[in-house]
């Protein structure tokens, strides 16, 4: 459907703009496709990624200081998630199951005032490492929409015009929160950093994270996973402190109360 937007820029401007991002939507719904289970399709995201696309085109506005390109990866993404979200993918036995190894992480860091082993996570659980490591396979994806979306579904990637989010108050928040994310990281296995730090900041796949690191494509799921949960769990218990309580009280990494 047309927007006046679209009506302005004409329909020649529309179609050109749509092909030329083309390949922004293959990007994004393979790098969405990776984390989630085989039994999702690729062209299902990527046919939904497009409607996002076409909706990003149709509505953007260029006085709002926000490129097309990025507005374009905010619908896309959006669109990929929300559709995502609608099938449920994820039954609610797997979601379980990620909210009851973040418990079991927590638990084990207390006890052992550090980040919990594998076995120390597994025994907490009060199953086999085997049967963890099962857990961690199954919950690959999870972590998905925690990263794009809050509690209540509201989106935490806000495309906000520059002088906005160079507010001190933005930049405070964000810098705390990167300190805080610096220091979980470096309180996790050595192991898990690599492979956060090869997928994150190389942009390589899983599979080639195997060669890489000369580990089976299972065992790196497995160890992404589990470091993206001890992730959230470190920052859901200290990005919720009480500002009173959290004054004066910087501690080590890995350090638990």
């Amino acid at each position: 459907m047309y927007s006046y937007q679209s009506e302005r820029m004409g329909a020649t401007e529309r179609e050109r703009l749509i092909l030329e991002h083309l390949p922004q939507v293959r990007l994004i719904a393979r790098r969405i496709h990776a984390r989630l289970p085989e039994t999702v399709s690729l062209e299902d995201l990527i046919s939904t990624g497009i409607v996002g696309l076409i909706a990003a085109v149709d509505h953007f506005d260029p006085q709002r200081n926000v490129k097309l390109k990025t507005y374009a990866e905010h619908k896309i993404r959006g669109a990929i998630l929300d559709s995502l979200r609608d099938l449920d993918w994820a039954p609610r036995a797997r979601r379980k199951q990620a909210r009851q190894i973040e418990a079991a992480m927590l638990a084990a860091g207390q006890r052992h005032h550090r980040e919990p082993t594998e076995e120390e996570i597994a025994g907490e659980l009060g199953i086999p490492l085997a049967e963890y490591q099962r857990w961690l396979g199954e919950a690959q994806g999870l972590d998905l929409e925690s990263l794009e979306y809050g509690e209540q579904g509201q989106e935490l990637l806000q495309f906000i015009s520059d002088s906005e989010e160079k507010s001190p108050a933005r930049l405070l928040e964000r810098s705390e929160l990167e300190r805080l994310l610096a220091e979980a990281i470096r309180g996790i296995p050595q192991v898990e950093q690599t492979v956060l730090s090869l997928y994150y900041q190389e942009d390589l796949s899983l599979r080639e994270i195997t060669q890489v690191m000369d580990l089976p494509l299972s065992r790196v799921a497995q160890l992404k996973t589990q470091a993206v949960l001890r992730l959230r769990s470190y920052l859901e218990r200290r990005w919720s402190l009480p500002a009173e309580a959290s004054v004066g009280e910087d501690r080590p990494a890995g350090t638990y109360v």
